[in-house]
């Protein structure tokens, strides 16, 4: 008898992924980045309104990022078939110029927000609603937040595995973020929504942590801080940190901190586009301070977090984390919820299609 296999949906399909920077796609750009193993032309109507498209012409299938812009429309780079925003085709310069009825490909929602292009790559009809609030970002002035984007050679859910699992900081981090080893002991405090996992921590040490001491009355003197994660489908995390040396409430209201938004797209099973915004609240008007604060980060992930991810994602070989039966301990508590979450929501969503 014939064993019959179970096909596995991958990804969560109707969710908003981010498709890039918003500063990444210029006014006369034509833009790609594969998303979800699939291949997206990305450019800007004359307005400046975001278009996404398959990058895929549907004669032969040349990449039409390859191609030109004749006004709003793309014309392939191999036969000149053109295309409107909408992945119509509205010229056919062959023959009696006819255009056969198949010759569509495939448009994608887009929605610009918070300096980023969300994209929805399902069949059903885009819900903002499945869009989370990161508003946050946009209050400040410019020269307060920051943007980056860097490519890993890993499966997205490592990357969510590290950012909501923060008691790798001091073993895997530097002097620049070191909590003085008061968050490896601790269980964070979790609060579970429908489709939402947080995990906060709570420490004091001394002296604070350093991205934030200098902006302290006494820097060298003892600090409260905080840090909550915030992870929301289908791969995005608000990461929240703040020190006080006050009495006053642990929030950004009261603290001297930072928001941050770490958001994964799949480019593929074992590939990420990642992407990172964070708005400060001190030297909000200091411009060139944002290119420490990048710089930064690309030294903690691409140094640190990142060769550890990417070795990880290599010696699994594979992306069915608990077919390996990992040992799971108190600092996995806030990452396998995640894991978990996911995978019914994406269970949910294959069943209902």
């Amino acid at each position: 008898m014939e064993q019959k296999i179970e096909w596995k949906q991958p990804y969560l399909l109707n969710a908003w992924y981010v498709a890039a920077l918003s500063t990444e796609v210029g006014p006369e750009a034509l833009f790609h980045r594969r998303i979800l193993d699939t291949s997206i032309l990305i450019y800007r109507r004359q307005n400046g309104t975001p278009v996404a498209l398959h990058d895929r012409c549907p004669h032969r299938f040349a990449p039409l990022h390859l191609g030109k812009r004749i006004g709003d429309e793309v014309a392939c780079p191999y036969h000149a078939l053109q295309f409107d925003c909408s992945g119509q085709c509205t010229k056919n310069p062959h023959g009696n110029g006819q255009i056969p009825k198949a010759a569509k490909v495939r448009s994608f929602p887009l929605q610009e927000r918070y300096g980023f292009l969300w994209i929805w790559m399902g069949e059903a009809a885009p819900d903002l609603g499945r869009l989370p609030d990161f508003g946050e970002l946009d209050a400040g002035p410019d020269t307060g937040v920051a943007y980056t984007y860097m490519h890993m050679k890993a499966n997205y859910e490592l990357i969510i595995d590290n950012v909501m699992d923060l008691s790798h900081v001091d073993h895997v981090h530097g002097e620049i973020i070191t909590t003085r080893g008061q968050l490896s002991p601790q269980i964070p405090k979790l609060r579970e929504g429908g489709e939402s996992v947080a995990a906060r921590w709570e420490w004091q040490q001394t002296p604070p942590l350093l991205i934030l001491a200098d902006f302290l009355p006494e820097p060298k003197m003892q600090a409260r801080h905080f840090i909550e994660v915030s992870w929301s489908p289908p791969a995005n995390i608000q990461l929240s940190v703040g020190a006080t040396q006050n009495d006053g409430a642990l929030d950004l209201v009261n603290c001297i901190g930072q928001y941050d938004l770490h958001t994964c797209t799949p480019e593929s099973a074992g590939t990420t586009h990642y992407y990172f915004a964070t708005r400060r609240n001190h030297l909000v008007d200091d411009a060139a301070y944002n290119e420490a604060k990048i710089k930064a980060m690309h030294v903690a992930f691409e140094t640190e977090d990142g060769p550890i991810i990417q070795a990880i994602d290599e010696e699994m070989d594979t992306t069915d984390f608990f077919g390996l039966n990992p040992v799971l301990m108190t600092n996995d508590v806030a990452p396998v919820k995640v894991r978990r979450l996911l995978q019914r929501l994406i269970e949910q969503e294959a069943r209902a299609s």
